[in-house]
């Protein structure tokens, strides 16, 4: 027998999957190889099913897991929620059920409710919903849930998005010490990446997306108008996408900041307010331990988003140098970047393209004062939005998200906050201890001068007796 060209033969053969959305035909099919799938790994790899857990007070233990309990309630009516975990620890059991959606389909309060009956009747110690409507935190619910409902149960949202952060997130960057939880984990990650899943995410802005948009640029767009309402919601939506993104990328928690005090349907009316008025939208998302917080704005009616990150300047040296200083960190940064500069104790802003003041830095002191301290620095760049609908290439969604993610990796990750000088003790003769001799006045920032004034008129008035004037 001659031989065989095993390589060759092998670039066209599929590999072979624990997890395969092949043969998928319809929604309900989708949803139940979905829960199999998830609770399945759940049980097979506790660390990832504690961190999934985490926030519904759940022990940590032996995990069981199943699927399509059935259930009768007084009327003898059958009810089939996809699932269920249990957790036991010792002589303590903790356990909730699992209600699916995948696709678009959304969670139904009326359902939910069912549901809660059900968990009290059954023993249940809370309800998890999972489904593509993504939320903030877990206890953001996508639907309406009365208080009277709940006595003492636990309702938790996670979206499928959250969960595939939650896996890649523990599969990359944590690490899964058992090989063989951590190959199952590795089939889940390609499981749910697959669009054929129904559980890949973010799938776009919606149905309304193009009216909204034209309306809005043409400034035709009023805020009551239901169509508003569903975008600001679906860009509320996306904030979170982007703020998970950035998560799987980097194996830290990344935060959407919110205003205080605002509730999810108040933060949604602000939104579509101010997508009526100045047809934008904005948010600003956190990266831990990153010098500052990047702001991201959509502006539909110039089709422009525009990513920023403000940062301290350094509180040291004369005006000059604190340019400098910022300069420095460019150095390597696009030709078309702004930079903003913000100055102590006015509202004054000067604002240039990085290609213009490389070689004038003095383009960005302030113009009728260059003495003026700069208070912050703010960097922005804008690029095309995004026109299609969906996740593909050339989408908005896709478009800003690849914006996010270069600004951050190509600017915002290389920027070093300034360096802060430790105050120092003084000698018992009153000099400071291993300073530098004084420079004269000349050679030393306005700051430094003042400091010592004001330091010496409070020597002179401690000795001053009381009384006196």
């Amino acid at each position: 027998m001659g031989s065989v060209d095993w390589e060759s033969m092998q670039g066209d053969w599929v590999s072979a999957r624990l997890l395969s959305t092949a043969g998928i035909r319809n929604q309900g099919e989708q949803e139940r190889r979905a829960a199999s799938a998830l609770l399945a790994v759940m049980s097979a790899v506790p660390d990832f099913c504690h961190g999934l857990l985490s926030g519904m007070n759940a022990p940590k233990g032996k995990i069981s897991t199943y699927t399509e309990l059935r259930f009768k309630d007084g009327e003898e009516n059958l009810h089939i929620p996809d699932g269920a975990v249990v957790v036991e620890r010792g002589k303590k059991r903790w356990s909730c059920l699992v209600e699916i959606k995948t696709n678009g389909v959304e969670l139904n309060a009326e359902q939910v409710s069912r549901y809660l009956d059900l968990a009290r009747a059954h023993g249940f110690d809370g309800l998890l919903s999972i489904s593509n409507q993504i939320r903030g935190d877990s206890q953001s619910l996508p639907y309406s849930v009365r208080k009277l409902k709940l006595k003492g149960l636990t309702v938790y949202h996670l979206s499928w998005w959250r969960i595939l952060t939650e896996a890649i997130v523990q599969h990359r960057f944590r690490g899964i010490a058992d090989p063989d939880q951590a190959w199952i984990l590795g089939e889940l990650i390609r499981y749910l990446d697959d669009e054929k899943s129904g559980a890949g995410g973010f799938d776009g802005m919606g149905r309304e997306w193009v009216a909204v948009r034209e309306s809005a640029r043409n400034r035709t767009l009023r805020s009551e108008d239901p169509k508003a309402k569903s975008i600001a919601s679906r860009w509320e939506q996306f904030a979170e996408y982007l703020c998970l993104h950035l998560g799987q990328e980097l194996g830290v928690d990344v935060k959407h900041l919110r205003p205080r005090g605002k509730s999810p349907a108040e933060q949604v009316e602000a939104g579509a307010q101010r997508l009526a008025s100045r047809g934008s939208f904005s948010c600003s998302i956190q990266v831990p331990d990153a010098v500052g917080t990047i702001g991201i704005e959509a502006d539909l009616r110039a089709r422009l988003v525009t990513t920023s990150i403000e940062m301290p300047a350094p509180k040291e040296g004369r005006p000059r140098t604190r340019i400098n200083w910022l300069l420095r960190q460019l150095r390597d940064a696009p030709d078309d970047l702004r930079v903003d500069v913000r100055f102590s104790r006015v509202r004054a802003t000067r604002s240039e393209l990085l290609r213009d003041c490389r070689e004038s830095p003095e383009l960005l002191l302030m113009k009728d004062d260059p003495k003026r301290e700069p208070r912050t620095f703010v960097l922005a760049r804008s690029s095309p939005m995004g026109k299609k609908d969906g996740r593909k290439a050339g989408s908005f969604v896709a478009e800003t998200q690849r914006q996010v993610t270069e600004f951050y990796r190509d600017l915002v990750q290389g920027l070093v906050p300034p360096r802060i000088k430790a105050p120092r003790l003084e000698k018992e003769d009153g000099a400071p201890t291993s300073n530098p001799p004084t420079p004269p006045v000349s050679e030393r920032s306005e700051i430094a001068v003042r400091r010592e004034h004001e330091a010496s008129l409070q020597r002179i008035a401690e000795m001053m007796p009381f009384g006196t004037e």
